[in-house]
């Protein structure tokens, strides 16, 4: 109903969540599942009999994208976002497009093989993520004393780790293979074999 009295969809996208939402040369948000959005965007305007609705772009971070989603500012949020129960009760999600799951990576030359490996050290994740929420839980619960600092994105948070102000980043495997393979140097870096948890992606 929005929709159609608007004319207009609003699509929550992200700066830096390869291969899913990000920005290409030209600015534009591209990606998996900005991909999927636009078959969901030529559904709506099917099911409306609207052809000329108006597709807005609105960038979202990790932090505000669910406010955002409840509030009504964007229609979809079109990113990597995990659907899982807490956020079931704010907004409703698409079926699983795609699931990864939740490890760290850090340099080669750090040996951070374990959980264990990681007591103590600095690590870094994304504010507003699943990933922090879930290593914080994770440190108390094992007494790992770990300092955990956020970030305000993923290129952030990998920065950290390549500059050495963390000793790992604590995210989605699939975010973090696209960092990898964009750094300077890919093969000073490895994911841990480890999975903390399986995250499924809904719109």
């Amino acid at each position: 109903k929005k929709i159609k009295d608007s004319g207009s969809i609003t699509i929550g996208h992200r700066d830096a969540s390869l291969p899913f939402s990000y920005y290409d040369d030209k600015q534009q948000p591209v990606g998996y599942a900005m991909d999927l959005c636009a078959k969901i965007v030529d559904a709506v305007k099917a099911e409306l009999k609207m052809p000329s609705i108006k597709t807005n772009y609105q960038l979202v971070t990790s932090a505000n994208r669910i406010p955002l989603m409840a509030n009504g500012t964007i229609d979809l949020e079109c990113g990597s976002t995990t659907n899982n129960v807490a956020r079931q009760e704010q907004v409703w999600f698409t079926m699983t497009h795609f699931v990864t799951a939740n490890r760290w990576v850090a340099k080669k030359s750090a040996k951070l093989k374990s959980l264990q490996d990681l007591k103590g050290k600095t690590i870094v994740s994304t504010a507003g993520t699943t990933n922090i929420k879930q290593i914080t839980e994770i440190n108390a619960a094992q007494n790992l004393g770990m300092n955990i600092i956020s970030a305000n994105g993923h290129p952030e948070a990998f920065q950290m780790v390549e500059t050495g102000r963390a000793v790992a980043f604590v995210m989605d495997d699939i975010l973090l293979a696209g960092l990898v393979a964009q750094s300077r140097s890919p093969k000073d870096y490895e994911i841990s074999s480890i999975a903390l948890s399986v995250e499924p992606y809904g719109i």
